[in-house]
């Protein structure tokens, strides 16, 4: 499969609520993390970003719960891009739990390259620009990512 699968780990003790579940602020750093080796993997790695004074900041995340998640669970976070341009990347991730074949989570973020010395935002490097270029030719026969888009709402009131 194209997506990148991002990060590999275990649901932690510390990481687990009082109903056994994993803990739903977990949820974000354990995607997170999955964004920190993402940003590896287009060419911001520490010493990159360092030097040219650039990063990736989030801008807004969205997380749908969609199963509980236990104590000792094997994570797997898989990503790939919805959309991107000169400046911003839209992300989907994946979360997948030992077995399970369909996700346990999932997120949607938008992520904004900026020139840390301002910081304001600027345009990718050409050669990261290449790579996430490359990373959403990969992904373009994907289906439509299943939990993007999604708004909070309550359905609409019935008339009785």
């Amino acid at each position: 499969m194209p997506e990148l699968d991002l990060y590999r780990g275990t649901v932690r003790p510390e990481w687990v609520d009082y109903n056994g579940h994993l803990r739903d602020a977990y949820y974000m750093l354990i995607f997170s993390f999955a964004t920190d080796a993402l940003i590896e993997r287009i060419g911001l790695d520490a010493a990159t970003r360092s030097a040219r004074k650039r990063s990736l900041f989030t801008l807004e995340a969205h997380i749908n719960y969609l199963h509980e998640t236990r104590l000792g669970a094997q994570l797997r976070i898989a990503a790939r891009p919805i959309a991107h341009d000169a400046k911003r990347l839209h992300l989907y991730l994946e979360m997948f739990a030992d077995a399970r074949s369909d996700p346990v989570a999932a997120s949607e973020q938008m992520l904004l390259h900026v020139d840390t010395g301002g910081p304001r935002a600027v345009a990718f490097d050409p050669d990261v620009a290449a790579r996430v270029q490359a990373f959403a030719h990969a992904c373009a026969a994907l289906p439509p990512a299943q939990y993007a888009g999604r708004t909070i709402a309550l359905p609409p009131a019935r008339r009785a």
